[in-house]
């Protein structure tokens, strides 16, 4: 075809009333306002003591959630795989403060530990006794 065949038609096509070029809107996103809660800023995990001392519990509940240990299990409590203690039995929460001999052989308590050796290290113990007791005390020290 040649060009003036070509411009006829185009003349047909378009009306007088139209522009030549005309635009075309193509899909785009907004732009974004400004958020509060941005990537990176989690939530808080809420870690600590659930039960003080003296409360009565049933089986199976926490005691306290924690990242490293700080508190640890005693009796009738069981320590979970991400360090949560948990009431093995029905009954009421003491919370001790026991001294502990660790094996000053090991690498990781000379470096946590050092300069205290020789003197007590104190270590908060969850317990849980039972209603009913079970006389399976440990003698501590004698009379």
């Amino acid at each position: 075809m040649s060009f003036n065949i070509m411009q006829k038609l185009t003349m047909q096509c378009l009306k007088a009333d139209q522009p030549l070029m005309s635009t075309v809107r193509n899909a785009s996103k907004k732009t974004g306002g400004s958020t509060r809660n941005k990537k990176g800023h989690a939530r808080p995990k809420h870690r600590g003591w659930r039960v003080q001392d003296g409360h009565h519990v049933s089986e199976g509940t926490i005691l306290a959630t924690q990242l490293t240990t700080r508190f640890h299990p005693g009796l009738n409590v069981g320590f979970g795989r991400n360090g949560t203690l948990f009431a093995m039995e029905h009954g009421k929460v003491y919370v001790t403060c026991e001294a502990i001999d660790p094996n000053w052989d090991h690498t990781w308590i000379q470096r946590n530990y050092a300069g205290r050796q020789g003197q007590p290290i104190y270590k908060k113990f969850f317990n849980v006794v039972p209603e009913n007791q079970h006389q399976r005390f440990r003698l501590v020290e004698e009379i």
